[in-house]
């Protein structure tokens, strides 16, 4: 039995997804959350096979969750499923260590076979965004997009920014100086190429960084 923890953070798709697993004889859902922190919580405690992580949260992003779980559980097959369809965020999540991405516009069975396939050590990703993995290899870095530039803490400020966070907020909120975080802000600006926090948002919204 494949024992899988849940995390959205909307009640209703958890419940969706409950139920297409409990049609399988293979798969049991040991435990749900419904943001980041409580995905590392529940993880730490349940010891799932498989962590079925949305990407758009509260809180922690799936690719911050990723990291963290990654630090104390590297082995853990961790299936992103997310309602974002850019192959750029699925080649970004792979990158941080996610073994599948999976559009929730997916068929159940597919839901299905992608966590079998996790599970089994092996990965579950869309044509597209295999083609465009290994174009990243072939290519290096100078051809990534310019969202994959940015550090994590650059995309953290990012994020935090463009959901209408103060300097002083993002400040005190990991733990720098607001110039700190004005020199983080210049160093996206120049990555991005853009002027205001306005572009900033648009960008945000089309990567899926923050839900609209």
């Amino acid at each position: 039995m494949i024992k899988v923890i849940l995390v959205d953070d909307h009640k209703i798709v958890r419940t969706g997804l409950r139920r297409i697993l409990e049609g399988s004889k293979e798969i049991e859902v040991i435990g749900e959350a419904e943001n980041g922190q409580d995905a590392i919580e529940k993880v730490r405690k349940h010891k799932p096979d498989v962590l079925v992580l949305d990407i758009s949260m509260p809180d922690i992003d799936g690719l911050e969750v990723i990291e963290q779980i990654h630090a104390y559980h590297k082995k853990l097959p961790i299936l992103i499923l997310t309602m974002h369809e850019e192959n750029q965020y699925a080649v970004r999540a792979i990158h941080e260590g996610a073994m599948g991405y999976l559009t929730k516009r997916s068929a159940p069975e597919q839901l299905i076979a992608a966590i079998k396939r996790v599970y089994a050590g092996k990965r579950y990703i869309t044509e597209e965004a295999a083609d465009l993995l290994a174009m990243r290899v072939m290519e290096g870095v100078d051809d990534k997009s310019l969202i994959e530039t940015l550090s994590k803490r650059e995309l953290q400020i990012l994020k935090s920014m463009a959901s209408g966070s103060s300097y002083k907020e993002i400040a005190d909120n990991y733990h720098i100086s607001i110039k700190t975080v004005h020199t983080y802000k210049a160093r996206i600006f120049q990555k991005l190429d853009i002027q205001n926090v306005a572009q900033l948002t648009k960008l945000a919204i089309q990567y899926g960084i923050i839900k609209v």
